[in-house]
C-alpha cells in the first residue's frame, strides 16, 4: 500500500535548511497530499481574495529527504497519478499579470469541476488538464521562494507536468528535499492572469536517484519527447539556456557535431512558453522521442 503525506506539513521557500518530514529510500513511491495555492482559503463567492493570508500562499507540502540522493546527483521524480479536488479558484487584481495594468480591483471566481470539465460559467466548460505548478528540491544557495522557479524546480507552472511525466531535478543538498504543491486543474501557456485553476488534490510520485550525473536545469521527460524547463529574468535569455542544454546533450548522446545538431534542433525543436508571470519566466525547449530512439540513445545514464 502507498504511504501518504498529509499536506498538513507545508514549505514556503525550498531550503536545504528545512528539516525534513519524511525520509524514504529511493524508489518509494508515496502519495503526497496538497492545498491549493491559497492554501484552500477560498471556498466560496463570499471569500474577498483581498482578506486572505497572502503569507500563507503556494505552500509545497514536504520537504521529503531521499536517501542516498547527493549534491552532483539527480533526483528522477515519475508522476503515476495526479488527483484534483472538485472545486477550483482562480484570482487576478492590479499589478499581477500580462494584464495587471488594466485592472482595478482584486477579484477571485470559483469554478467547480463537473462531469470531468471546469465549469467556467453557465455557458462555458474548459477541459482538464491537470498539473502541478510548484515541485522541486533545495537550492544550493539561500532559500528560494516556491513563488520562483529555478534551476531546482520550483513554481515553474509549465502545463507538461502532469500524470506520466517524468522529472529529472539536479540535486544540490543532502537528501535532495523534495516537495510539491500548487495544483492546476487546467492551465494554459504563459499563466497570464497569474493563476490557473487552482486546486488542492494529491499526487502519487516514485522518487529515484541517478547518482553522480551532471544537469544544469529540469529536465521532463513524456511518450511525445524530452524538454528542458529554464527559468531566467527574460524569454531570450530563459530560450538561450534552454537551446545551448538541448544542444549539448544531444551532442554527447549522438555523437553529431554541433553545427549538426544546432541543424537538427532548428528543424525538430519547438521553443514553448510555460508561464510570464513569476519573479523569473520560465520557457521550455522540446524535442520529439524519435530523435533519441533513432540513435539508441538515452537521455540521461541510469
Amino acid at each position: 500500500m502507498t504511504e501518504t503525506l498529509s499536506h498538513q506539513d507545508v514549505i514556503y521557500a525550498f531550503s536545504k535548511t528545512h528539516p525534513p518530514i519524511k525520509r524514504v529510500d529511493a524508489g518509494t513511491t508515496i502519495e503526497i497530499e496538497t492545498y491549493d495555492c491559497f492554501k484552500n482559503q477560498v471556498q466560496s463567492e463570499e471569500t474577498k481574495i483581498s482578506g486572505i493570508d497572502w503569507d500563507a500562499v503556494n505552500p509545497a507540502t514536504g520537504p521529503i529527504y531521499v536517501n542516498g540522493a547527493a549534491p552532483g546527483d539527480v533526483l528522477r521524480v515519475t508522476i503515476r497519478k495526479l488527483t484534483i479536488g472538485n472545486q477550483g479558484v482562480m484570482a487576478t487584481g492590479p499589478n499581477l499579470g500580462v494584464m495587471g495594468h488594466r485592472l482595478s480591483e482584486l477579484e477571485s471566481k470559483i469554478i467547480p469541476i463537473e462531469n470531468g470539465a471546469a465549469k467556467f460559467n453557465d455557458k462555458l466548460s474548459i477541459p482538464l488538464n491537470p498539473m502541478i505548478g510548484v515541485i522541486g528540491v533545495a537550492p544550493e544557495g539561500e532559500p528560494i521562494s516556491c513563488g520562483t522557479p529555478g534551476t531546482h524546480g520550483g513554481n515553474m507552472d509549465t502545463k507538461l507536468i502532469q500524470e506520466g511525466a517524468v522529472l529529472y531535478f539536479p540535486v544540490f543538498a543532502e537528501g535532495a528535499l523534495f516537495a510539491l504543491g500548487d495544483f492546476h486543474a487546467a492551465m494554459g501557456d504563459g499563466e497570464v492572469g497569474v493563476s490557473g485553476i487552482e486546486v488542492p488534490g494529491s499526487a502519487v510520485v516514485t522518487l529515484d536517484v541517478i547518482q553522480k550525473t551532471p544537469l544544469n536545469h529540469p529536465l521532463l521527460e513524456n511518450e511525445e519527447g524530452f524538454t528542458f524547463l529554464v527559468s531566467a529574468k527574460t524569454l531570450d535569455e530563459a530560450v538561450k539556456m534552454a537551446v545551448e542544454e538541448t544542444a549539448d546533450l544531444l551532442a554527447e548522446r549522438t555523437g553529431l557535431s554541433l553545427a549538426e545538431v544546432t541543424m537538427l534542433l532548428s528543424a525538430v525543436g519547438q521553443v514553448q512558453v510555460s508561464q510570464v508571470v513569476d519573479p523569473l519566466v520560465t520557457v521550455r525547449f522540446f524535442v520529439p522521442r524519435y530523435v533519441l530512439e533513432t540513435y539508441g540513445a538515452t537521455l540521461l545514464n541510469g
